[in-house]
């Protein structure tokens, strides 16, 4: 079984930072295309950053500029840098994953429960 546990959430004024982490853990073999997405309330979830494993990374456009993906693949984690932080960045962030288990043997795809980051103006 795989877990994504994320951590670093929580409340910041405008113009903050935070630093989120995603860990990995369970029966891995690889770990291949790693993410954040993000959803406010009545909003879709949607796509904040990824990363390959060889560190080529995608960002939205609302985040270029302020936010920075990495990842420690012997760590099997992934973060989330958060700069300049507005109100509207105010959601919950989830972790994305490609993994492929020693049990199954091909990549399937796995969230974190999220993490809340609330920015106040």
């Amino acid at each position: 079984q795989v877990q994504l546990v994320e951590s670093g959430g929580g409340l910041v004024q405008a113009g903050g930072s935070l630093r989120l982490s995603c860990a990995a853990s369970g029966s891995i073999f690889s770990i291949n295309d790693m993410g954040w997405y993000r959803q406010a309330p009545g909003k879709q979830r949607e796509l904040v950053a990824s990363i390959t494993r060889g560190g080529s990374t995608n960002y939205a456009d609302f985040v270029k500029g302020r936010f920075t993906i990495s990842r420690d693949n012997a760590k099997n984690t992934v973060y989330l840098q958060m700069n300049s932080l507005k109100p509207e960045d105010t959601a919950v962030y989830y972790c994305n994953a490609d993994i492929i288990t020693r049990t199954t043997w091909r990549s399937e795809n796995y969230w974190g429960q999220g993490t809340q980051v609330t920015v106040s103006s």
